[in-house]
């Protein structure tokens, strides 16, 4: 008779502490060498020549712009896909209709394009010599190489990752909650702001502040329709890469820093609502 397996499902894998250790230690040396020591070096690199050098690099004039700019779109993009997203994922989640599934491929397109594909596109849309460009310039209309295409770009980018994280959980819910607060009277604006955005707000505040790091941190397809134009198209990353190829790598540095905060920011918030999010996600399958 087959002797059964003494661990159950789920349960730390008795190994050798020989193979556990070398397993750690390459996960670890993996991270240290991809993660942390280029982190490292940005804050490094960025307060070398002291911090008065450093914020003097962040309050410079073009700085203080791409900052400024870079805050606009992420302002304008973020609320725009928190819509786009609840919208989406609750029609998906809640209700059947034709072409279901390709609207679903449709989400997930930003993922599988390259950016610069994707701001390549907005160029020529909207560009002089696009497809719109004509009229557009007989209407005194700017979008490419202005804050418009900007935030366009960003906004394709950064539009799959709140409905992404909105639609497994609302699945997972099932649409009883719903149904059970219509049969009560409820209108369906109503069930939707007392019933079903409570049930995913840990999910959307998920999906808002990974949107959020993306949009902020964007290069690929807003350099393609910036034009950049220092102190009005350039965001943080572009004029990071502006100072770099002036070999101004203090000031580089220094607003590349501010990256490097928001995404260590990002990841210590996406650790806490991980964690909170993912009960409730295992609370909801179960149920």
């Amino acid at each position: 008779m087959r002797k059964r397996s003494s661990h159950r499902a789920g349960s730390p894998i008795n190994e050798a502490p020989l193979t556990k250790w070398i397993l750690i230690a390459l996960a670890v040396s993996y991270l240290s060498l991809f993660l942390l020591l280029p982190l490292l070096s940005v804050f490094v690199e960025a307060l070398r020549k002291g911090l008065d050098a450093y914020f003097a690099a962040l309050v410079e004039p073009d700085a203080m712009s791409a900052i400024r700019l870079t805050l606009l779109v992420s302002a304008i993009a973020v609320p725009a896909n928190i819509i786009f997203g609840l919208a989406a994922s609750w029609s998906i989640a809640k209700f059947e209709f034709p072409a279901k599934s390709f609207l679903i491929t449709l989400i997930d397109l930003p993922f599988s394009v390259s950016p610069v594909i994707s701001g390549l596109v907005y160029v020529l849309l909207f560009g002089a010599q696009g497809f719109l460009g004509p009229w557009l310039q007989a209407h005194h209309i700017q979008i490419i190489f202005a804050v418009p295409g900007i935030v366009l770009a960003t906004i394709f980018v950064t539009f799959p990752f709140v409905a992404r994280q909105l639609i497994p959980i609302m699945q997972a819910q099932g649409t009883e909650d719903e149904e059970a607060a219509l049969s009560l009277g409820a209108s369906g604006l109503r069930t939707f702001w007392s019933v079903t955005l409570p049930n995913v707000k840990w999910a959307l505040l998920y999906g808002v502040l990974l949107c959020n790091a993306r949009a902020m941190g964007e290069f690929g397809a807003v350099s393609v329709v910036s034009g950049h134009i220092r102190g009005l198209t350039n965001t943080m990353p572009l004029h990071v890469e502006i100072l770099y190829n002036e070999y101004n790598f203090v000031a580089a540095f220094s607003v590349a820093s501010l990256l490097a905060l928001l995404a260590l920011v990002t990841l210590v918030f996406k650790t806490i609502l991980e964690w909170r999010y993912g009960g409730e996600l295992a609370g909801s399958a179960r149920h």
